[in-house]
């Protein structure tokens, strides 16, 4: 019988021990040597509170958590929290002052070869890149807030970064003053959802060498251009919206060299250009709004078998321009308010087809200078005669079936 309890006893003691311990640490004492004492499974809680610290190094599965949302400031010295182990999780601090170098990326939090983390309800000022993911697996970073005081591209690091990663989910954010929002490069199987990107010195979210992701429900306003993918294949890119994303080149969203990828049911609103695509290549562009964009849609001559279907077109100053005479894509059933056709059987689609590509965005794209005559009789004219007998826009950029209606999404 003694022998049964003492084994219980220790079967007891071995499962409280793998709950791990609660370390507190009060203002005055160290988070850095808390968890360094943890072990396996610990919960270090650190208290409300301010805590100049740098190079805070976790390489175990452990939870640091915040009460009352405590400060950590870098002091500007480097990275302020390193993670270099599979299971942490970081949730509840402000973390500030991260170092700043032209040589180094460093971060607010960075974590490193790394799997099933969780940064959670953080909030990262004034730092150089605010959460750095390199090489890491099956990671969550939700309901951050990350603001910092960028200026110029070469001076600013990215809110969220994403290098050589799979499976990152990057959810509920707000990112703003950065020089990219969001960056992902060499990402793949990661999903970008209901973040909001503002005021970002380049793109609220950037996509290089990524395939198989996702983006949707995010907001990407008042950056210098809204979101770049690039060099990617695979991307869905659903009810995103883009808004007044302006300057000489500024984008809602950029496509560069990018295939076999879903554009649907995003707003494009106020933005210099909705999309900008070159070297599309079977691309779905369908259900989404482009409304009081200075160009709708931009797709150059090497944009070939892209779909163009049932979007809905307003407000514009011109809606489709492109490079090329020629045209290797399909538009169909689109609703164009500058649409001047008839519908004789009431079916809902214009009895003609229409030519959305007007001379005059051709001659604005050549010569600038020229749009003080936007909205002039001669502007008017030149359509209406390029329309007849094409002759300098695709003869083949055509919507056989235009919407009379706005289409319904």
């Amino acid at each position: 019988m003694n022998k049964i309890k003492y084994i219980l006893i220790i079967l007891a003691i071995t499962a409280l021990n793998s709950f791990g311990k609660e370390i507190i640490v009060n203002p005055g004492e160290s988070i850095k040597s808390a968890v360094q004492l943890s072990v396996k499974g610990d919960r270090v809680i650190v208290k409300e509170g301010l805590y100049k610290e740098a190079e805070i190094l976790i390489d175990k599965p452990i939870e640091l958590i915040g009460e009352g949302y405590p400060t950590i400031d870098g002091f500007s010295k480097g990275e302020i929290i390193i993670i270099r182990s599979d299971s942490v999780t970081v949730k509840g601090f402000y973390v500030n002052n991260s170092g700043f170098s032209g040589m180094r990326d460093y971060a607010a939090i960075r974590i490193e070869d790394s799997k099933h983390c969780n940064i959670l309800s953080n909030k990262l000022i004034n730092n150089y890149f605010g959460i750095y993911l390199a090489g890491c697996d099956s990671c969550n970073v939700m309901y951050n807030e990350a603001a910092s005081n960028a200026v110029t591209e070469s001076s600013s690091g990215n809110g969220i970064h994403l290098w050589k990663c799979s499976y990152i989910l990057v959810k509920n954010n707000t990112l703003t003053g950065h020089r990219d929002g969001i960056y992902f490069e060499f990402a793949t199987f990661s999903r970008a959802e209901n973040n909001s990107s503002f005021n970002n010195v380049r793109y609220g979210l950037h996509f290089m060498f990524s395939h198989n992701d996702e983006y949707v429900n995010n907001v990407f306003a008042n950056n210098g251009a809204g979101v770049a993918v690039m060099y990617t294949k695979n991307v869905k890119m659903y009810n995103n919206r883009f808004e007044f994303n302006n300057g000489a080149n500024s984008y809602g969203l950029l496509l560069k060299e990018i295939t076999d990828s879903y554009i649907e049911n995003n707003n494009f609103t106020g933005n210099t250009v909705g999309i900008y695509s070159e070297g599309g290549t079977r691309l779905l562009i369908a259900g989404n709004e482009f409304n009081s964009n200075g160009y709708a849609l931009k797709m150059l001559g090497n944009c070939t078998d892209d779909t163009v279907r049932g979007n809905n077109f307003s407000s514009n100053t011109f809606d489709v321009t492109t490079n090329s005479s020629r045209n290797s894509n399909l538009f169909m059933g689109n609703y164009w308010d500058k649409y001047k056709g008839y519908d004789l059987d009431k079916n809902g689609t214009g009895d003609v087809p229409y030519r959305p590509v007007s001379l005059f965005s051709k001659i604005v794209e050549e010569t600038p200078e020229a749009v003080f005559l936007l909205r002039s009789f001669v502007a008017d004219l030149l359509d209406m005669a390029e329309r007849v007998v094409p002759v300098f826009t695709p003869e083949s950029l055509i919507d056989e079936t235009p919407k009379m209606n706005r289409v319904i999404n």
